[in-house]
C-alpha cells in the first residue's frame, strides 16, 4: 500500500503546478486554519484562509517534516492576520499584537459558534486577550502544540513560552470573571477550561461552514 504523501511533498508539488496537491493540502489543514481565523475575524475568515495557503504556495522556504510545515503554515497565518488588522487601523494608530486585542480592533461577532454558555464565555474571553496571547492559548489548547513548538514560532525560549502560556490562561480566567456575573457559570468555565476548548475544535469549523458568524 502506497504511503500518503507528506505535507512537505504536497507543498512542493503544489509549487510546481500540481493543483490537486494543493487541494489535498488545503483539505488536511482547513479546519485548523479555520479555527485560527474564525473567532478573530468572523466572515473575513474565508479571504484570510485563502491568502494563507496562497502565501505558502508562493513562498520559497523549504519544509522538512510535519512539525516544520505546521510552524510554516501557522507562521504564514499569523502574518496574514496581522496584516489584515494593520490595514484596518489608521496610519497614526499603533498596532501591537502583544497589547492589542480583537475587541480593541472593533469587529463584533456572533456567539452562535458555541453550543454551551461556558464555550460562549470562553470565546468572548479569548477575544479580549492581546492577540499574540490569544493565538498562543488557542494553538496550545485547541491545536495541541507544545510549548517548544510555540517557542520556535515566536522566537522565544521554551521557559519564556511557558510564561506566556501561563499569562494567557490567567488572562482568560480574569476575563471570564470580568465578563460574566453568574458565579456558577464562571466557575464551570474556568474549572473545565481545557474541556471546553477541546469541544470547540469541531464546533468552530462547523459554524464557519454554516455561516453563523456575523460582523456588524
Amino acid at each position: 500500500m502506497t504511503a500518503a504523501p507528506s505535507d512537505a511533498e504536497l507543498l512542493e508539488r503544489w509549487r510546481e503546478g500540481d493543483r490537486a496537491a494543493g487541494e489535498q493540502l488545503l483539505a488536511r489543514h482547513f479546519d485548523a486554519i479555520c479555527r485560527f481565523f474564525y473567532n478573530k475575524v468572523g466572515d473575513d475568515a474565508a479571504d484570510l484562509i485563502q491568502q494563507t495557503f496562497l502565501a505558502c504556495c508562493q513562498g520559497r522556504e523549504r519544509v522538512r517534516d510535519q512539525a516544520s510545515f505546521r510552524a510554516y503554515l501557522f507562521g504564514a497565518a499569523r502574518n496574514v492576520l496581522l496584516a489584515h488588522f494593520r490595514s484596518k487601523r489608521r496610519a497614526l494608530e499603533r498596532f501591537d499584537p502583544l497589547t492589542t486585542s480583537v475587541v480593541d480592533l472593533g469587529p463584533s461577532f456572533s456567539a452562535v459558534v458555541a453550543r454551551r454558555r461556558e464555550q460562549q464565555l470562553l470565546l468572548a474571553a479569548l477575544r479580549t486577550l492581546p492577540l499574540d496571547l490569544q493565538i498562543a492559548f488557542e494553538l496550545y489548547h485547541l491545536e495541541g502544540w507544545t510549548a517548544g513548538e510555540l517557542a520556535r514560532m515566536y522566537g522565544l525560549s521554551e521557559g519564556g513560552m511557558y510564561g506566556r502560556l501561563r499569562k494567557a490562561r490567567l488572562s482568560v480566567i480574569a476575563a471570564c470573571e470580568r465578563l460574566e456575573r453568574e458565579a456558577a457559570l464562571v466557575q464551570s468555565t474556568v474549572e473545565h477550561l481545557d474541556d471546553w476548548a477541546q469541544e470547540l475544535r469541531a464546533q468552530i469549523p462547523a459554524a464557519y461552514r454554516r455561516g453563523d458568524g456575523e460582523d456588524d
